[in-house]
């Protein structure tokens, strides 16, 4: 293949629609698992909020061991792992009753965060590999195609978690989706190496576009041998790190809000059943899918035309921001479903454009540890899987509905506001995290 490279891209996209698909399923199921076990709102809210707690863990020790151990590694284990914990959901109920007291509830929080750990290192190690294998003229657009998975991994959750349970029970579900996870596995075993360089596909042409420094800017950096005096911790000494951190966190509690509630949300305030779900759960991923690929392009393109990285990353989150924090503020204020889902889409499609954006910034800015850094990064970011759900369970329960999109503009606002002291690339200002 003349850019075996864009393969890779391909199957690490299909690999996040599994992973989506495979975490947003539980939110179509809730009916069914509410009913067996008698979770009232709050505890719903809990078991959807679990996840986080090991995705975050996951993320954190996952970026690290991709900078360590090759992502090819990470990939192995956190896919076989992931698929056998989402396997075990189908059973986590009983096992909760059988033996964790008698709680149907900790059986569930077990598992969930055991399948949260085996799915955090996904995003960081996707940034392992696309410092590897991408050029630096394009790793906006490479971390975005890396990305689209998310938003197409959301929009097809609603589809085929449906389907299945229009087939099967909502246990079933659980393992068909754990065993086409455990076949990418194998797949993915036999036609990905750690660099380009090892791989027999690549060709010498193809390798040296990927390794070319002929359009790096002056503050701009490629993959190359890793400074040892630069450790872990030193994110924290990298303003811009920590700054992008707090936006991707804004772009984190949107998303994982929109996966989780939902569904719930249509049924419980415009009736919808199970069977209008499966398109009604698609709308608000839609224009994501695009907006995903067009901020890599857009920021790509601002990278080259303004010379500038500040212009091209946090300018466009920025802008991005701001317009999805309008758009959650309508929500309230329309009442026909058409006006809702219609906001919805929009304001979801402005949230993923600079999705890349907080990748790119990591792997502008200290390309050698944008598995170590882009997992610290992912760690904190996370916070928001636990916060949204588990936050939003209670807000609907103590005040309705519109506090749960009062509460998405509120955080938006705060990552607004963190983007416009991110600075990124090889700054004067970053230089600390070398120190």
């Amino acid at each position: 293949m003349r850019n075996y490279r864009y393969f890779i891209m391909g199957m690490i996209v299909f690999m996040v629609v599994v992973n989506y698909v495979d975490r947003g399923a539980i939110a179509y199921a809730q009916k069914d698992i509410i009913a067996a076990f008698g979770f009232d709102a709050a505890s719903w809210g809990a078991v959807l909020g679990y996840f986080g707690y090991g995705y975050m863990v996951g993320a954190l020790f996952g970026g690290a061991l991709a900078d360590r151990k090759g992502p090819k590694f990470v990939w192995i284990l956190a896919g076989l792992a992931w698929s056998v914990f989402e396997i075990a959901t189908a059973y986590a109920g009983e096992i909760g009753l059988a033996l964790f007291g008698g709680s149907a509830l900790a059986g569930f929080a077990v598992f969930r965060i055991l399948f949260g750990l085996a799915e955090g290192p996904t995003f960081s190690t996707i940034n392992r590999t696309m410092a590897n294998w991408a050029a630096p003229k394009e790793r906006g657009f490479a971390v975005a195609l890396g990305l689209l998975g998310t938003p197409l991994g959301a929009l097809l959750t609603a589809p085929v978690a449906v389907a299945l349970l229009s087939i099967t029970n909502w246990k079933m579900m659980f393992v068909i989706l754990g065993v086409i996870g455990i076949i990418w596995v194998i797949i993915w075993a036999k036609v990905f190496t750690n660099l380009p360089e090892d791989h027999p596909k690549v060709s010498k042409e193809e390798l040296a576009e990927i390794r070319s420094k002929a359009d790096l800017l002056e503050n701009e950096k490629t993959v190359g041998a890793a400074d040892p005096n630069v450790k872990w911790y030193h994110f924290f000494r990298n303003p811009t790190l920590v700054f992008n951190t707090i936006g991707y966190f804004s772009f984190q509690y949107v998303n994982f809000l929109l996966l989780t509630w939902t569904p719930k949300y249509l049924q419980d305030v415009f009736n919808f059943q199970l069977s209008a779900l499966w398109y009604l759960g698609m709308i608000p991923w839609v224009g994501a899918c695009f907006t995903v690929l067009l901020g890599g392009k857009i920021s790509d393109a601002l990278r080259r035309k303004t010379g500038n990285l500040r212009i091209a990353r946090s300018g466009l989150a920025v802008v991005s921001l701001f317009l999805t924090a309008i758009c959650f503020l309508l929500i309230p204020v329309v009442d026909s479903i058409v006006a809702v889902m219609a906001l919805m889409a929009i304001g979801n499609a402005f949230n993923f454009l600079p999705n890349s954006v907080y990748w790119s910034v990591i792997i502008d800015t200290e390309p050698d540890r944008a598995g170590t850094f882009g997992g610290v990064t992912h760690f904190f970011t996370n916070i928001a899987t636990i916060v949204a759900p588990t936050l939003t369970g209670f807000l609907v329960a103590n005040y309705g509905y519109t506090s749960m999109f009062t509460a998405a503009v509120v955080a938006v606002v705060v990552g607004m506001l963190a983007m416009l002291f991110v600075k990124p690339g090889h700054n004067p200002s970053n230089t600390k995290t070398a120190n």
